[in-house]
């Protein structure tokens, strides 16, 4: 039996189901190939879905937009919105409240890569945001709310 670490492929077709609320596609990660430092996997998003208030306990989290746009709410009271757009990279520090949001008519798809190796272990759901979650979506879809101004390029 070897000790040499390999290389392992995993082919993203199968799916779990996230504390979140949202589907993934199985990628990497500590219970498919051992990681021990990161998780990488796909999210779609379908038109009008959104994942439930939560957050990674000590694990950051980057995402990259593969197509499509959704609103990411964030912060303790969710008083930050951010609209991602197809190319777009954001960042999550641990232990930030947020929540995805798709308003589009569209999918929107999603790399997500988090320093949690296995997956769902940091997460923390915040049932008690959801009421607020709530009306920021309803301000959201009748317009009464715009995106943040968008920080300068780092």
């Amino acid at each position: 039996m070897s000790t040499e670490p390999e290389c392992r492929l995993v082919r993203a077709d199968t799916t779990y189901d996230g504390k979140q609320g949202l589907t993934y596609r199985r990628g990497i990660a500590a219970e498919t190939v051992g990681a021990q430092g990161i998780c990488m996997h796909l999210l779609t998003v379908p038109p009008g879905g959104r994942a439930k208030v939560h957050l990674h306990e000590k694990h950051e989290t980057a995402i990259y937009v593969l197509d499509g746009e959704a609103w990411t709410l964030h912060g303790d009271r969710l008083q930050h919105r951010t609209l991602t757009r197809a190319g777009d990279l954001l960042y999550i520090p641990a232990g930030v409240p947020h929540l995805p949001v798709n308003l589009s008519d569209g999918p929107i798809s999603a790399v997500i890569a988090r320093t949690d190796p296995s997956e769902q272990e940091s997460v923390v759901l915040l049932p008690e945001l959801e009421p607020l979650a709530e009306d920021i979506i309803a301000a959201l879809k009748s317009g009464d709310l715009t995106p943040e101004p968008k920080a300068p390029p780092v």
